[in-house]
């Protein structure tokens, strides 16, 4: 295949999804919740929805354009090994061993293992010629290169087994909201999308917040009552409910809106159902403190991107892409691979 022929055949995968009947999506939705009832038919959704914005000609020929992206004879066999803390995470490394002419050897979570063998299939349907650059192990083993994720502690585990060979070891990410008092009722309801959106279980998702005072948090709560609805999935308000009597038990200061419980705390990670906050003295003193996690870091939110680097309100879940996990450029790694 050539380049052109294998983002020709993205981009009818795009069309596909975006033409799914309403019947064809119901019923991969239910097989996609019916494997891990954290994803949620609106969530199988909002996934699809964001990968039909990498599926696109137009913006699949402008990504690729910045790489020399060379045919290859001897196609590299490339070791995936996926995340699945949210509906199809894996996709876009899949997107890019595929585009850069290598062969993709997954293997799954098995939290999120229907929604990518469908587009892989779907995929497959389209170019038959795929069928011999996709395939689906559960061990590993002796392959040229590695794409792991995983969490802090994983990622020694990964060293240790893929550390000898080319790989992308990605270790615990979250994002964070900034806020500088001026947010209005429409911005808080965007920021709220951004924690509540996959229940918080994406790296992408706010897990905490910046202020410059306490009373914009009441303000925000005030805000964000219409997603209350998130309180109606079981798991979600369990752990609410676990998270809540801990605080109430350990006479912990908190606030609590009847489903988001707001912590005090210098931690950047928060359980699911909690936000955490700090309060901030000036943006010089934020910007020193944040320079020296910004490894941790995976995104950064702001009301219209007013903090240097974020992204606006809403749109944490919506990356562009070369928006690429851990800030490392993995369509350039693959193509320097010789």
């Amino acid at each position: 295949m050539t380049l052109e022929e294998r983002i020709l055949a993205f981009d009818q995968l795009g069309k596909k999804i975006i033409n799914l009947k309403s019947d064809e999506f119901e019923a991969l939705a239910w097989r996609v919740e019916n494997n891990n009832s954290w994803f949620t038919s609106e969530h199988t959704k909002s996934a699809l929805e964001g990968l039909v914005i990498f599926l696109n000609l137009e913006n699949l020929r402008n990504w690729v354009k910045n790489y020399s992206i060379e045919e290859i004879l001897q196609p590299k066999q490339i070791g995936i090994l996926m995340a699945g803390n949210i509906p199809a995470v894996g996709f876009h490394d899949l997107l890019c061993v595929l585009i850069s002419g290598h062969i993709a050897s997954v293997k799954l979570s098995s939290s999120d293992s229907v929604l990518i063998k469908w587009l892989t299939n779907e995929l497959i349907s389209i170019q038959p010629l795929f069928e011999d650059f996709i395939r689906f192990e559960e061990m590993l083993k002796q392959k040229d290169a590695y794409i792991a994720t995983g969490s802090d502690n994983s990622a020694r585990y990964f060293n240790y087994y893929f550390g000898k060979y080319p790989s992308i070891i990605r270790k615990n990410r979250t994002s964070i909201g900034i806020l500088n008092g001026n947010e209005k009722t429409e911005d808080f309801v965007a920021l709220a999308k951004d924690i509540f959106q996959y229940f918080g279980l994406g790296c992408r998702n706010v897990s905490k917040i910046y202020v410059p005072n306490k009373s914009v948090l009441i303000d925000f709560l005030d805000a964000i009552n219409g997603f209350q609805i998130i309180a109606s999935n079981h798991k979600y308000i369990n752990n609410y409910d676990y998270n809540k009597s801990i605080y109430l038990v350990n006479g912990e200061d908190h606030l609590d809106n009847g489903f988001l419980l707001l912590k005090e705390s210098k931690d950047l990670v928060s359980p699911i159902s909690v936000l955490y906050f700090e309060i901030y003295e000036s943006i010089g003193s934020l910007s020193s403190d944040l320079s020296i996690i910004k490894d941790k870091i995976q995104c950064i939110v702001s009301k219209d991107e007013w903090y240097f680097g974020s992204t606006g309100f809403g749109l944490a879940q919506n990356p562009n892409l070369e928006d690429y996990a851990d800030g490392i450029d993995t369509l350039q790694f693959l193509v320097e691979l010789k």
